[in-house]
């Protein structure tokens, strides 16, 4: 994660609301914009600086440590 600026993982939010999660994120660091995704999304594998997906299940709760990338 070399380059990137501010917090870059949040392994203490995984178990809690998705939205909320995602709103904690952007709130330490305002750098990034954190999506909601389902935990079976297929996604790219490029990293980029200004993004965290956090993967939720179908009860809208964290189920990966949200991080940059």
């Amino acid at each position: 994660m070399s380059g990137c600026k501010g917090k870059s993982s949040w392994p203490e939010l995984v178990g809690i609301n998705g939205g909320a999660a995602a709103n904690i994120i952007e709130g330490e660091n305002p750098n990034v914009e954190a999506t909601t995704l389902p935990e079976d999304s297929f996604v790219t594998d490029d990293f980029r600086c200004d993004r965290v997906r956090v993967f939720v299940d179908k009860q809208n709760v964290v189920t990966k440590t949200p991080k940059i990338g």
